[in-house]
């Protein structure tokens, strides 16, 4: 296990995951924005993990297999705590459809990998959207307080469901273009 900067802040943002649940759970009306705040800055960690192996080239195996499993532990996180609280229909449809998109690509992923065609799967720009996205939904539900902007109140929550159903759309999109990738019928090139 190479030890270099980006695979340390991908451990820094598995870290991170038990503090988030911790905050989330405090009782206190600072709780959920304070929460957030911790989302952000672990999914900040993703973008500069991955930044900083390319730039510093400190690419490795290692890294590739941990920082995928450390965004999966850190959304899979949210999606779980923000179901439990807020509950209902609306919230766990696109949860659900989100987790199981990630067990379902993972595990396409390794079972390329055993076929010796991982290449075949590689993260493309829809994946990367979907995550961005993904990461967007989950602050602004986390957020959850409505923020003052211009004299009007923005409601972070329904702003993070709006987000949260595109993620998921954008999901289930991604993983059909990972089936056909996978499957010998890549998408059309534009």
């Amino acid at each position: 296990m190479p030890h270099n900067l980006p695979n340390t802040l991908t451990w820094l943002r598995i870290g991170m995951i038990p503090l988030f649940v911790a905050v989330f759970y405090m009782q206190t009306p600072w709780a959920f924005p304070l929460s957030a705040m911790i989302f952000a800055l672990a999914g900040i960690t993703d973008a500069a993990d991955g930044y900083l192996a390319r730039k510093l080239n400190q690419q490795s195996r290692f890294g590739a297999f941990l920082d995928p499993v450390a965004d999966k532990l850190l959304v899979a996180a949210a999606l779980v705590l923000l179901v439990a609280e807020h509950g209902g229909f609306s919230l766990a449809l696109p949860a659900v459809i989100i987790i199981g998109r990630e067990i379902a690509v993972s595990a396409l992923r390794e079972w390329m990998a055993e076929v010796g065609e991982r290449r075949k799967v590689a993260v493309s720009s829809l994946g990367k959207l979907k995550t961005i996205l993904q990461l967007m939904a989950i602050f602004a539900l986390l957020y959850y307080i409505p923020i003052p902007f211009l004299g009007l109140e923005l409601p972070t929550f329904e702003i993070g469901m709006v987000l949260l159903y595109l993620a998921a759309v954008m999901t289930l999109v991604s993983m059909a273009g990972y089936l056909r990738a996978a499957f010998g019928n890549p998408p059309e090139q534009h």
